[in-house]
């Protein structure tokens, strides 16, 4: 059966359905919490300690069992933030929610955190990996796998994290992924780059359980390249790790549909559920208990295989 994976010890393993708040034991929801002021879909709205901190636990109350914390914005265009900066946005809301899951792991009664919340840190920087992973994150979920910090690779397999390993169109950036991005066969050459990139973390010292791939949708990508992927998961999980999708509003929908980012939530809700029924338990999303009401559909719905 294809199960949900969760962070345990570093690897990523099997866990059991009591701890995924509602949400399908064979499903993770990955709650987003941009702590910026330019985010594509909620920039500025939690940038305060208070206000990403309430949001936090909003996602958690929800069913997201992984929180996703980014200090600075990948968007298509976006500009770079210095590394003190966005280190500085995102360690006093990791100190406090790691302070809260202490808290409840010693004392069942003072639960705001559920004790087995993990901490993801959004960042490609190894400066602010650094402080996080020190500050008690449980994951690194890096766009860049490791080539725009030459000494990202080396944290990562110091600290030894769950990882999330994403592609994105070698020799770009946020600024300038989105110009003319070309590939020969867009699938073919996202497999080689995992296999590739997966061969170089093992070499420097993290174990493959635990790394999981994210295929970068709308990271230097087209619409018919994202459409592509989307298409054609099952070569991407034929690598045998467990996979992160985050299409959560993304302009996809607009190029397909032409529809606002304000209008996005019904087509990322409908996505969702037709790669979940085919084998993608991760998903990172902003609104969560609208995508844990698709997955609970499709678990009663898909004829899965023991």
């Amino acid at each position: 059966m294809n199960r949900v994976w969760m962070l345990r010890h570093g690897a990523f393993s099997p866990v059991s359905a009591e701890k995924q708040g509602g949400t399908p034991p064979r499903f993770t929801l990955w709650g987003v919490v941009n702590v910026t002021p330019d985010s594509f879909f909620d920039g500025g709205k939690h940038q305060n300690l208070e206000g990403a901190l309430s949001h936090a636990l909003k996602l958690t109350s929800e069913g997201a069992r992984i929180l996703d914390l980014g200090g600075a914005s990948s968007r298509p265009g976006a500009e770079e933030v210095p590394e003190a900066v966005e280190t500085s946005r995102i360690l006093p809301l990791m100190q406090e929610l790691v302070r809260l899951r202490n808290q409840s792991r010693q004392n069942s009664d003072r639960n705001e955190l559920p004790a087995d919340t993990l901490i993801s840190v959004d960042t490609w920087r190894a400066g602010t990996a650094c402080a996080a992973l020190e500050a008690g994150a449980d994951i690194l979920n890096d766009i860049s796998a490791c080539a725009w910090d030459p000494a990202l690779r080396e944290t990562v397999a110091h600290f030894r994290p769950g990882y999330v390993l994403m592609h994105c169109m070698p020799g770009t950036k946020p600024g300038t992924m989105q110009d003319s991005p070309r590939y020969d066969n867009v699938v073919e050459e996202v497999l080689r780059f995992f296999e590739e990139n997966m061969a170089l973390l093992v070499k420097a010292g993290l174990p493959e359980n635990h790394i999981m791939l994210d295929p970068g949708i709308g990271f230097g990508k087209t619409a018919d390249h994202n459409c592509a992927l989307l298409a054609d998961m099952e070569q991407l999980l034929s690598l045998g790790r467990p996979l992160l999708l985050g299409v959560s509003n993304k302009s996809l929908f607009g190029h397909l549909l032409g529809l606002g980012v304000a209008e996005r939530g019904e087509a990322t809700r409908i996505c969702t559920s037709l790669l979940a029924a085919r084998g993608v338990c991760h998903h990172r999303v902003h609104d969560v208990t609208s995508a844990r009401r698709a997955l609970c559909l499709v678990e009663r719905f898909t004829p899965w295989k023991a």
